[in-house]
């Protein structure tokens, strides 16, 4: 089965499915954005009229619109600012949306970091309201075979693919007993909804703030994995001293709010880290599987910000010390193959 996209007929398509919606009006679209996936995303915006509209071009073969449009429902009957879904053509795999606006926070946060603490406080309010809305069986289970799964995207694209580096027996059967560990710690979590992507490329200064996107992935699974992803960005680093207040600011508003966080924050600080640390394992798989299967080569090159990420938590507790060696061997071959 030919899974090729032409990305000229794709914008063929959009603009005559874009005809039909709009018949009588002039119209102009320009691109918006791209992400990771296959997905596109244009800017249409029509003269005189001063709301513009986003169009999201997820081909069929490779993408599926209707988890997407699930989960905006949620986030906006949770009173979240998620698009609105003004059309849809599902078969041609073209939604219309709302246009939350053109500054992430990444952007904003790289112009001026001093804006950080109030727009953390605005996502951090709008993920307890997000995680306040959950229910059991709504979202698809993070249970063990896709925490495994994530977890496989690191030695098999990151260490094997990326880096051509083969594991010897022991190696191998030291990060299945870490894999294990970390597991363990995950699936212990309460769950609740999980955004899966909660970061400042994902949130959008908007009126409310803040506005949500990427967020087609969701599932039910542990309470500490958004803000994990919130504050070890993939694009953004912080002191630790300045993502320990904003976790604990968290932490004190869930606990109030009656999330189930725990009433230990050094309890709840370590699943942080240890959730964390699966993300960031993952992570550098996908960043290694997006430039070799999908060509797209900038991602890579934040992996020594993840690897930064994973050392500082493996430095800290005894019981991930067996991944310092690991992580040795992989700086002595990266060292001696010039590898990024």
């Amino acid at each position: 089965m030919n899974l090729a996209v032409n990305p000229s007929e794709r914008t063929t398509a959009l603009q005559a499915w874009l005809g039909r919606l709009f018949p009588a009006q002039e119209w102009h679209i320009e691109p918006a954005s791209a992400d990771a996936s296959f997905r596109r995303y244009f800017r249409v915006s029509f003269p005189g009229d001063k709301h513009s509209r986003i169009v999201m071009d997820a081909p069929p073969q490779q993408e599926d619109c209707r988890p997407f449009i699930a989960v905006a429902d949620l986030l906006r009957r949770a009173g979240l600012n998620a698009p609105e879904i003004l059309a849809q053509d599902l078969q041609q795999g073209f939604l219309l949306l709302s246009d939350l606006g053109t500054t992430t926070y990444l952007a904003a946060l790289q112009q001026d970091d001093s804006r950080a603490d109030a727009l953390f406080r605005d996502a951090v309010d709008a993920l307890v309201t997000w995680q306040l809305a959950s229910r059991p069986d709504v979202l698809p289970p993070y249970d063990a075979a896709l925490l495994r799964r994530e977890l496989d995207l690191f030695p098999d694209w990151y260490l094997a693919r990326h880096l051509g580096l083969a594991l010897a027996p022991a190696q191998r059967e030291l990060l299945e007993r870490m894999f294990a560990l970390i597991m363990a710690n995950n699936l212990a979590q309460p769950a609740v909804y999980v955004h899966r992507d909660y970061m400042p490329r994902n949130l959008m200064l908007a009126d409310p703030n803040p506005g949500i996107l990427d967020f087609q992935d969701a599932v039910y699974g542990p309470v500490s994995y958004d803000m994990a992803s919130l504050v070890r960005d993939a694009f953004i680093s912080w002191e630790e001293e300045r993502a320990l207040d904003w976790i604990v600011r968290y932490w004190e508003k869930a606990r109030r709010a009656g999330l189930p966080v725990g009433s230990d924050f050094a309890d709840f600080y370590r699943d942080l880290e240890w959730m964390g640390l699966q993300r960031h394992l993952k992570v550098l798989g996908i960043f290694a599987r997006i430039r070799h299967r999908d060509g797209k080569p900038g991602y890579i090159e934040d992996a020594p910000r993840f690897l930064g990420y994973a050392r500082a938590v493996i430095a800290r507790y005894n019981a991930l010390a067996p991944l310092a060696h690991l992580f040795d061997a992989i700086e002595d071959h990266q060292a001696k193959a010039g590898s990024p």
